[in-house]
């Protein structure tokens, strides 16, 4: 026989990095829970912002997964010039995010545009409405 193992989803807000690790507060209990960057995902790392809140995956009380918003909004801090004629074809051009993540954009985003960014793969989305 094997014993069936019971998860819990439980939301968290994420606090503030300490080191290699990143600290979360538990919505309900307000207690806190530090995260090693490895268990979170090197890639995920980039995409936590003061405040945002994310879902931990639980066994146990003991966290097995950590997963963050679909999107996040990041702002352009570095971007190629358009190239002449480059903006009548679907083609993209590499930019730097406020986070120092590298991403793809159209060639119309540019230096202080905020942008909306795809966490599971890091591509762009849309220009944020905000």
């Amino acid at each position: 026989k094997v014993e069936r193992a019971t998860l819990e989803q439980r939301d968290f807000q994420y606090l503030y990095p300490d080191g290699d690790s990143y600290t979360f507060m538990d919505n309900e209990t307000y207690e806190q829970v530090a995260l090693a960057a490895e268990f979170i995902g090197d890639d995920q790392v980039a995409y936590l912002q003061d405040g945002m809140n994310v879902s931990i995956e639980m066994h146990e009380d003991n966290p097995i997964g950590v997963q963050l918003p679909d999107t996040v909004v990041a702002e352009v801090v570095e971007a190629d010039a358009v190239v002449k004629g480059q903006t009548a074809s679907s083609s993209f051009k590499p930019a730097v995010l406020d986070n120092g993540v590298k991403i793809l954009v159209p060639p119309h985003i540019g230096t202080g545009t905020r942008v909306v960014v795809r966490t599971a793969d890091g591509t762009y989305v849309e220009r944020a409405k905000d």
